[in-house]
């Protein structure tokens, strides 16, 4: 979420198994805890959001037809109802999703769910636009006639109200399209929503929570949805706290010390702790405090259809000569340097080698002669970065690397909260910069988003930021995407297509991936730590929360 979207989402989180309850430990109902950001979220409206800092409250508030298991490690992955009564039938040419929406559902302003506010969702989705309404467009029947307005409806979804009954009619199969109806931004919202962001007043949601009292960029609160009790749905948790406090500041130092201190309760999994005071960590957050790895490639964006990185040379010489061990430093260890898109944790990671040397042996030299040799040297390059530590140091030092090697670079940094929407703004055709990517679901069609051509280049809110349009990859990931008989839970069967085809990605120098990250689970002494779930798509898990 990005997904991390900052980070998206686009990996599985190995951490260790969930307990309920801790050993040995009291826990208690109700109260009030605080989650601190280094970033705010890009939207909490949910057919708008598509950060992590926006996924984690959304997933409270907005409960999807399906959604994710509420525990930690791979089984988190695992597909479960949400306002749907069971997962879909599919139909046997794998073109046809029939589910029932659960009877009785009631939003959080009293008003009753119905099927066709699902339906309604949908829509609401494609009009804004979401970032990943690409998932709908490409594979559902009349969804692109609808986004572009030669269409009142979308055709291949139907609702009926009385029965609860939706149907979904697929252009082609598509394995992971479990995955795609368990999307937040697509859960049901209230027929006469805005079709546009609505960031301080996000619509009534079906959850345990909703999102109220927001200021932009500093704060907002996750408090009980009083019409949940009646929900009662199986395996998601009615979450234990009465009031989650979110504060939002860029001060990731101060964000740590203050859960270090007990002052603020969970440390954002998607911020890293400062080098200054990463060393203390351990021993003063004993219990407390893990290293996790979750599935999360980062990486610098060039853009392929610009000067300079319109040439693979010039592209390639970035990768050549990026020293990845020094960024790893920068982000406190945290990251693991690389070369390949797709992260060791999701089917299809190539296990050779890098195709352009090791990655953590840089060859300046070797680089700055791509540069000569693509006739780029000397283009004025702009380079696009965050605010917030450590990605202005990333944005620093590569700024730095790209005039060693021959270009004329500079940077232009700007608000966290606003940089996703600003790069994915296609009339600014930003030529290069700082990006990530965390799954929205284990399967690698979700990280191959970023660089399939077609709906997924949008006017706004496009992830595709080097705007790739390969047709290999574009035929290669619509052929593996639309086998039905390889949804999900049975990757394995194709994992040597996907390995071949994140090495052919690699080799075309498309992105200069530089790093997997880990992420850091810090919590305050008054968190059930055992019990709050650092998860593999929602991040932290807001609906484990509990009090010792």
């Amino acid at each position: 979420m990005r997904r991390l979207r900052s980070a998206g989402v686009l990996g599985s989180v190995l951490v260790l198994a969930l307990a309920m309850s801790a050993c040995g430990k009291s826990t208690k109902a109700g109260g009030t805890a605080t989650v601190l950001f280094g970033t705010a979220p890009d939207s909490l409206d949910p057919g708008m959001a598509y950060t992590t800092q926006a996924l984690e409250p959304d997933q409270t508030a907005y409960i999807p037809m399906l959604t994710y298991a509420h525990v930690a490690g791979t089984a988190g992955g695992k597909l479960i109802p949400g306002l749907a009564t069971a997962l879909p039938t599919i139909s046997a040419d794998g073109k046809t999703y029939t589910m029932t929406m659960r009877h009785g559902l009631v939003f959080s302003n009293g008003r009753p769910v119905k099927a066709s506010n699902f339906t309604y969702a949908v829509e609401r989705a494609l009009k804004i636009p979401w970032g990943g309404s690409s998932f709908i467009t490409d594979n559902v029947v009349g969804s692109e006639a609808f986004a572009s307005g030669s269409a009142k409806s979308i055709s291949g979804i139907t609702a009926d109200d009385a029965t609860g009954q939706i149907t979904i009619k697929l252009k082609a199969p598509y394995g992971a399209f479990d995955n795609v109806l368990a999307f937040p931004s697509f859960a049901p919202v209230p027929k006469g929503t805005p079709f546009k962001n609505e960031p301080t007043n996000p619509p009534p949601g079906v959850g345990p929570y909703k999102i109220t009292n927001i200021v932009p960029n500093v704060s907002y609160q996750v408090v009980r949805n009083p019409y949940w009790a009646k929900e009662a749905i199986p395996g998601i948790p009615s979450g234990s706290l009465n009031t989650i406090n979110a504060k939002i500041s860029s001060n990731t130092t101060a964000n740590a010390l203050a859960v270090l201190g007990n002052s603020a309760d969970v440390f954002d999994f998607a911020d890293t702790i400062p080098p200054s005071i990463l060393a203390q960590v351990p021993s003063r957050a004993s219990g407390r405090y893990e290293k996790v790895i979750k599935n999360s490639t980062y990486y610098f964006f060039m853009n392929t259809k610009t000067k300079p990185f319109s040439s693979e040379l010039a592209r390639r010489a970035v990768i050549v000569g990026l020293d990845r061990n020094a960024i790893a430093r920068l982000g406190s260890g945290f990251f693991t340097p690389a070369c390949h898109l797709l992260p060791p944790g999701i089917i299809g990671h190539p296990t050779g080698p890098c195709p352009y040397g090791d990655p953590t042996k840089p060859e300046l030299a070797k680089a700055q002669a791509l540069v000569k040799e693509s006739g780029m040297a000397g283009t004025p390059v702009t380079v696009w970065g965050e605010m917030r530590s450590p990605r202005r140091q990333f944005v620093d030092y590569y700024t730095s690397f790209l005039n060693q090697i021959g270009f004329k670079a500079t940077e232009k940094i700007i608000a966290d909260a606003t940089y996703f929407p600003t790069i994915g703004n296609l009339k600014l055709n930003p030529q290069t910069g700082f990006a990530d990517w965390n799954e929205d679901f284990p399967n690698p069609i979700d990280f191959y988003g970023i660089l399939i051509a077609g709906d997924a280049i949008l006017p706004t809110n496009n992830q595709n930021f080097s705007q790739v349009n390969d047709p290999v990859i574009n035929a290669k990931v619509n052929t593996l995407g639309s086998l039905y008989k390889v949804p999900t839970s049975s990757l394995s069967s194709v994992a040597s297509q996907w390995q071949a085809l994140d090495e052919y990605t690699s080799k075309k120098a498309y992105t200069a991936v530089f790093g997997y990250a880990s992420f850091p689970k810090l919590a305050s002494n008054r968190l059930d730590f055992s019990a709050a779930v650092l998860h593999t798509v929602f991040g932290w898990d807001w609906l484990t929360f509990k009090l010792k």
